[in-house]
């Protein structure tokens, strides 16, 4: 019967579950030999576990929120890797909308700012992601993102080199294939409809590559799931790469995935609005390093 990360270090190293969970988000504990700061991941009760009580707290995401656009209905951010958009069950304090909340405080005076959520990326994520400053601007944009009516490009680095220099990806997602993770439908009719288009932009030797990704839906873990089923996972993804991919010489401590561009016609204002978010550093330092080590290849090249 799958487990929490959190109850199965508690189990095994006699821990009270609130000391489990702060030793896996301070990154103490490995999972399968690589560090996993999830308490709430769940994994196989056998799973192999380690726990480093001595090692050092892991780094904490820094503080500062990026505005990357901002008017009376909307924020952009860019949210850093390895910060919640929102709180779990756990009750994380410092999460996306939490800053943004106190960004809204401290710059205009409001003393309990409405800060409402009209989508999300995942943890390990970075990028641009949009918040609403108002009911109204919440319904509207929510709207907006159902209809696809956006601009939403992801940089991705994945593992070998597909096979065709660009392409759409239309596998329809389901929210449990089994095991409790979401996946691809595979029967006739099964699960919602996810269309991810994809574009080669460089080459690192045979070992990895740097994609363009546009997303004409927006499902959950859709580009993390659909890089996965082509045979190519995301480096550094820890769900969905299939067990039975051989090893990789690229290797991260996140999934390599960032939200780069986000446009739209404002829907309130009815103004352009784009915006890029620019590379945070540990994927900029993956990039350059795995072209240092394999060269550069072009698409085409």
């Amino acid at each position: 019967m799958p487990i929490r990360l959190d109850q199965l270090v508690a189990q095994k190293f006699s821990l009270s579950r609130r000391a489990a969970q702060d030793a896996v988000r301070n990154g103490r504990i490995d999972l399968k030999g690589e560090r996993c700061d999830e308490p709430g991941l769940i994994i196989e009760p056998d799973a192999e576990i380690a726990f480093f009580p001595n090692r050092p707290k892991a780094r904490k995401v820094a503080g500062r929120l990026k505005v990357l656009y901002e008017d009376r209905h909307a924020i952009i951010v860019n949210k850093p890797a390895g910060l919640l958009t929102l709180p779990t069950p756990d009750r994380e304090r410092d999460t996306l909308i939490e800053r943004v909340g106190k960004y809204l405080t401290l710059r205009h005076g409001t003393l309990r700012p409405f800060v409402g959520v009209v989508h999300r990326l995942d943890k390990d994520t970075s990028g641009a992601l949009c918040l609403a400053k108002t009911g109204e601007a919440v319904r509207a944009f929510q709207e907006l993102f159902r209809a696809h009516d956006i601009e939403r490009q992801y940089l991705a680095v994945v593992e070998g080199i597909p096979h065709n220099e660009e392409g759409t990806i239309d596998l329809p997602l389901i929210t449990d294939r089994g095991d409790l993770r979401r996946g691809v439908g595979r029967h006739p009719g099964e699960g919602r409809k996810a269309i991810t288009h994809y574009r080669l932009l460089e080459r690192f030797g045979p070992v990895a590559s740097l994609m363009a990704l546009w997303l004409e839906t927006g499902r959950t873990h859709q580009i993390r799931i659909h890089m996965a089923e082509m045979g190519h996972p995301v480096v550094g993804e820890k769900v969905y790469r299939p067990k039975t991919q051989p090893k990789t010489k690229a290797h991260f401590t996140r999934q390599a995935l960032h939200a780069q561009t986000l446009g739209f016609i404002h829907p309130l204002t009815s103004e352009s609005v784009r915006v890029e978010a620019p590379l945070p550093e540990d994927l900029s330092a993956l990039i350059v390093d795995l072209r240092n080590r394999y060269g550069i290849w072009g698409a085409g090249g």
